[in-house]
């Protein structure tokens, strides 16, 4: 996995951990810590959770290295 990749996996999981705030108790941690939702900071850090999580879907339909090195087995005779 590239540097770049373990970022935007960062990224997406403090999204996805805003959004569990926001659905569970209505608190959103980012405009909380970056002075409200209208801020450019605040809308800077959402912009780079939504492209992290696009970046991310590479992640979706990569395939395994494990089960790409192996040869399937099988049965004997």
């Amino acid at each position: 996995m590239s540097t770049i990749q373990r970022i935007a996996l960062v990224l997406t999981i403090i999204g996805a951990i805003n959004w569990g705030l926001i659905g569970f108790f209505q608190f959103d941690l980012v405009a909380a810590i970056f002075g409200g939702q209208d801020s450019a900071l605040s809308r800077i850090i959402y912009g780079l959770v939504g492209i992290a999580g696009l970046l991310n879907l590479g992640l979706l339909f990569k395939p395994n290295e494990q089960t790409a090195r192996e040869p399937e087995a099988r049965p004997t005779r």
